[in-house]
């Protein structure tokens, strides 16, 4: 078998498209991060000029950022205040993790099929090592860089294309931005290890279960934090 875990990306594109693409996407992904990192909380206002800047593009591929982050409700664009990280009530946080548990389920059950990928295990194995370093460094940064390649390590795995195009719409980046409990991420990394290890174990039921009790976990960290009583 010659897959790999790692996707390449498509080389017969123009320049021109190229760069323009590769701009808006570091727009994109870079507002992402920073929000995980909580540089950016939800509620804060988000100026393009000061983007622009931040990011060393042009307004145009910060406008189309902020377009695809719109559409995919990570921030909200108002005709006369412009662009804001979006601040979910608790219900719409609820809505999420309904939404995440579902997903993470699938994602954890389809990571399966991709145990005879070269590399894979090994990948996995590296991802889990470097949540334990994060977590004991405390570098929440660095954690949620390393959660993400945890992430993606899965979706590779998989093979799911519409997975893969649907698995980064989940607002996750704003749950954990503005539901900053100290237990969430022990718990994650606890969660984490478990998911991996049915996985690595080839057992589907094990980890879509594993993986949907980390989406209760963090569900009931914010019910008792925020909800009623």
């Amino acid at each position: 078998m010659n897959q790999s875990i790692t996707p390449t990306e498509p080389n017969d594109l123009p320049s021109l498209q190229k760069k323009s693409k590769s701009a808006s996407d570091l727009v994109f992904q870079g507002i992402l991060r920073e929000l995980e990192a909580h540089t950016l909380v939800p509620g804060q206002r988000l100026v393009e000029v000061d983007l622009a800047a931040h990011f060393g593009v042009g307004r145009n591929s910060v406008r189309e950022a902020l377009q695809r982050l719109a559409a995919e409700g990570v921030i909200e664009l108002s005709r006369h205040k412009g662009a804001a990280i979006r601040s979910l009530s608790l219900q719409e946080t609820l809505d999420v993790l309904d939404v995440a548990e579902r997903m993470l389920g699938l994602l954890a059950r389809t990571a399966i099929r991709g145990l005879d990928l070269p590399l894979a295990r090994g990948s996995l194995q590296d991802t889990l090592q470097q949540l334990r370093q994060a977590d004991q460094a405390q570098d929440n940064v660095a954690f949620a860089r390393v959660r993400r390649r945890f992430y993606r390590v899965l979706l590779d795995m998989g093979g799911n294309l519409e997975l893969k195009r649907l698995f980064p719409t989940i607002l996750m980046p704003v749950v954990h931005a503005q539901h900053r409990l100290p237990s969430l991420q022990k718990m994650r990394l606890a969660d984490y290890q478990h998911i991996a290890q049915a996985v690595l174990d080839g057992d589907p039921d094990q980890a879509e279960m594993a993986a949907c009790a980390h989406v209760h976990n963090v569900r009931k960290s914010i019910n008792g934090a925020y909800g009623p009583g």
